[in-house]
């Protein structure tokens, strides 16, 4: 067990240190239910010798989780884009998990490039199976859409479940953020943020075979007034197997202060496969 955490654990690390991203922004939440379910565990019974079950978090336990989506068109306008995203989440104990959400997007248009995102992050959580959780992390970004040399933030705070229903999944979470915002064409910016995000997930159909997931962020700077951004997602999922399922998303993201020649408000929208592992 000892040399399955460790590399598991530096297989994490390793993720994190290669790929000098994190946009966190859009990250799935590391604690909604579709995690590994380990509240039972078989125990021998000291007077009867059979087996019976009793509630524990003894054992290690992870989840994996690999998104590949995008969209093609040819015609009047040439376009490709591909989304590669990823998620893990590693309990280290009762009270402890770490989690990562690395991801890759790659887009062009009419020949040229216009998207190459890199992002990552690697967060902390405490007491994570109490309705009020804490969490901390660190993340990286670079944008070639945005003109964004490189993205640091780092922040903590805390979270609350509002119902954990096993259909049903809804949370909130605060946390004040230090960003440090290196532009290719503009001044570099340090800001500090409150940082809102209000995340769901429900199961529907036979077998919960169904899902819709969404994610909404809010950012204002504390110290640069007209400082803000935010962002929001959409997510429709069906299994077709135990392991693979079709998803499409909608995905919005906003930022008051931007390079020179670029936009405010980015849309996407994508279909594509999730691969999870339990």
């Amino acid at each position: 067990m000892k040399k399955s955490f460790f590399a598991l654990l530096t297989t994490l690390l390793t993720i994190y240190s290669l790929s000098l991203r994190a946009q966190i922004t859009d990250s799935a939440d590391p604690l909604r239910p579709s995690a590994p379910d380990t509240t039972k565990r078989v125990k021998a019974d000291s007077s009867t010798s059979r087996a019976v079950q009793k509630p524990a978090r003894d054992s290690v336990t992870y989840r994996i989780k690999v998104t590949a989506d995008g969209t093609a068109n040819s015609g009047n306008v040439n376009r490709v884009l591909l989304q590669l995203t990823s998620a893990i989440d590693y309990e280290l104990s009762r009270q402890f998990k770490l989690s990562t959400n690395p991801s890759f997007i790659y887009g062009r248009q009419n020949g040229l490039l216009n998207e190459r995102e890199w992002a990552g992050d690697l967060r902390s959580t405490f007491r994570y199976d109490d309705r009020l959780y804490y969490l901390a992390f660190g993340s990286l970004e670079k944008s070639n859409l945005r003109k964004i040399a490189l993205r640091f933030s780092a922040a903590g705070g805390v979270g609350y479940k509002l119902v954990t229903k096993p259909s049903a999944y809804l949370s909130v979470t605060n946390v004040f953020l230090y960003e440090y915002t290196n532009f290719i064409e503009l001044n570099d910016i340090n800001v500090l943020r409150n940082s809102a995000r209000v995340y769901g997930e429900y199961f529907m159909g036979k077998d919960k075979r169904w899902s819709i997931s969404h994610t909404a962020f809010y950012q204002p700077a504390l110290n640069q007034k007209g400082n803000v951004r935010w962002n929001a997602s959409l997510s429709v999922q069906v299994r077709v197997t135990a392991a693979v399922s079709l998803r499409t998303t909608a995905f919005n993201s906003y930022e008051s202060i931007i390079s020179p020649g670029r936009k405010n408000n980015d849309f996407r929208w994508t279909m594509g496969l999730v691969y999870e592992k339990k």
